[in-house]
């Protein structure tokens, strides 16, 4: 991932394409703090996961921005805000959404013989592992309790 960034950021610089240049950079610098963020606590930078978490973390806060942006009318500035989230979503995994979603949970709520409500956090770790970065885990989370409130009325 740090080198798809890197190499995303050597082509931005020759295309001249100042928008992505300036977004990549902000991804790169935001990795780099969280690296030094974990090596100040003894471990040696972040993982791919977590590079993951940042790159996400980033979309959302553009997506949120680009809203606020529109609803108080200044346009401009909300279309730049999708524009640096549609670079960094570039870097993402596809996300799974929803049909494919909703049956990867029935999945793995009957794989780990989920039985309630009491059971989503072993089923959200689950999803987590087993889909790191690929899915919406809000949305999955929400399915996945409607599954569990399900299953212990049945």
């Amino acid at each position: 991932m740090r080198e798809l960034i890197g190499t995303a950021l050597k082509e931005a610089q020759t295309s001249g394409d100042k928008r992505r240049l300036a977004t990549l950079r902000l991804v790169q610098a935001a990795i780099k703090d969280r690296d030094a963020s974990a090596r100040e606590n003894g471990r040696d930078g972040v993982a791919e996961a977590e590079v993951l978490d940042i790159l996400q973390k980033m979309v959302r806060q553009r997506d949120v921005s680009a809203r606020e942006f529109e609803e108080d009318g200044q346009l401009e500035l909300a279309e730049q805000e999708r524009t640096e989230a549609q670079i960094i979503r570039e870097f993402l995994p596809v996300q799974i959404g929803g049909e494919e979603m909703m049956a990867l949970c029935e999945e793995t709520v009957k794989d780990i013989d989920a039985q309630g409500l009491r059971d989503i956090g072993r089923c959200m770790s689950e999803l987590k592992a087993r889909y790191p970065g690929k899915m919406d885990f809000v949305q999955a989370s929400c399915l996945v309790k409607g599954l569990l409130r399900s299953e212990s009325k049945d």
